[in-house]
């Protein structure tokens, strides 16, 4: 169902690079859409008046291609076998990671003038350590999350044979379930529920425990339970080590700072630094942590949506990358604001609640954003059924607006 989607902005991003003389690298978390993306983006360039024959597409995540993971550079080889004299030609490969030496067969390929190569990966040690290295200034990324409310809203309504449904009630839904492209295409909940324990189970078992070597599963587990019971809450190593001890599973900080590195290079935890307004500094040790996608926290922690104010937070925070930002938690005094956000039209404040009915909730929610004495725009996000508001210059909007509006926040 997915491929019925045009992700329009990272359609753009890959149409805008085509043909400059750098590596496009995707990366992103497993099931996000990765694949379908380059196949809709391979479409758009046979739509130009390429010849398919000139598109060379190659996931080694398929047990098909298992013998180009068998010797260094056979990848380049098989690759190279199918190019024609004098034509340029468009290179496609999904989890380039997987292949040995995969650091030489994209410096290889990279480097003939009949090649604009596409390579994505699962894990981010794809752009760490020799490869970043061997690439440097030679390369272009494209982070990519699974869908965006205003894609999911659009893949629910394009589903054959599913009822019609409000944009609130497809919230509530996405909030529970998350944004993976083929979940979207699922009913009932508890099909939604069993495609994402796999995706999990996936991720947290070849992503990480394998890759990294970590053979404590159990507080390994409970280091995840951890922070998806956590996410929009302020934290730190210490913290979590403290907490797992002090409940049986002894783990030194060390241990749990083993754990976060792995965790957001497998994609699957966003760390968020803690920026000083005052100061003008990011403060270092605490952070707050978000999953890549809501309806993981839900197969970890199983049961209906709770905490909805800090799921708000992580649906929030994606968008914002999505949006291209840069973002880090707020401080001023002893005050907090959500996000900080800093993109190509400037500075931005944002505060995210469930609900501000409630004069006393407004204020609290406010008052950080009327204390920082500058004059950068100020955004509170909420659910309440008004839109928009105006709070002495600072902007109340519905989130569910807010994100199926193709503006940049």
């Amino acid at each position: 169902m997915d491929h019925l989607i045009e992700r329009t902005q990272p359609l753009e991003w890959l149409t805008r690079w085509r043909d400059h003389d750098l590596i496009k690298v995707i990366t992103g978390v497993r099931r996000c859409g990765k694949s379908t993306l380059l196949r809709q983006f391979a479409e758009r360039i046979v739509a130009s008046g390429v010849p398919r024959e000139r598109i060379i597409a190659i996931n080694l995540e398929d047990p098909a291609h298992r013998a180009l993971l068998r010797e260094p550079l056979a990848l380049y080889d098989a690759v190279v076998e199918r190019i024609a004299p004098g034509q340029r030609h468009y290179v496609f490969i999904d989890e380039l990671q997987n292949a040995p030496e995969f650091e030489r067969t994209a410096d290889g390929l990279f480097i003939r003038p009949d090649v604009d190569l596409y390579v994505t990966g699962s894990n981010s040690g794809l752009l760490s350590g020799d490869l970043a290295t061997l690439l440097s200034g030679r390369y272009v990324q494209l982070p990519l999350l699974p869908f965006s409310f205003a894609e999911y809203l659009a893949a629910i309504r394009s589903t054959p044979d599913r009822e019609p449904t409000s944009r609130e009630a497809a919230f509530a839904h996405y909030l529970q379930r998350g944004g993976f492209p083929y979940a979207a295409q699922l009913g009932a909940d508890e099909d939604v529920a069993t495609y994402l324990d796999g995706i999990l189970a996936t991720v947290l078992y070849r992503d990480v425990m394998e890759r990294q070597q970590i053979r404590d599963g159990r507080v390994f587990t409970s280091v995840v339970d951890y922070l998806a019971d956590n996410i929009g809450n302020l934290t730190t190593a210490k913290t979590i080590a403290d907490t797992l001890t002090s409940s049986g599973r002894k783990i030194s900080p060390a241990a749990v700072e083993t754990y976060l590195e792995a965790l957001t290079s497998a994609n699957l935890v966003h760390l968020v630094p803690r920026y000083d307004l005052r100061g003008k500094r990011v403060l270092s040790r605490t952070e707050k942590c978000y999953l890549v996608d809501t309806g993981l926290r839900t197969a970890i922690l199983g049961g209906q949506v709770r905490d909805q104010g800090r799921l708000l937070e992580n649906v929030v925070y994606l968008e914002l990358l999505r949006r291209g930002h840069t973002v880090r938690v707020g401080r001023y005094r002893d005050l907090e604001i959500d996000f900080v956000t800093t993109g190509r039209n400037g500075t931005q404040y944002i505060q995210v609640a469930e609900t501000v009915l409630d004069e006393n909730v407004l204020a609290r929610e406010l008052a950080p954003l009327v204390a920082v004495p500058d004059h950068y725009p100020r955004l509170l996000l909420t659910l309440d059924p008004v839109d928009p508001v105006d709070h002495d210059g600072i902007t109340q909007r519905n989130i569910t607006n807010w994100l199926t509006e193709n503006n940049v926040a």
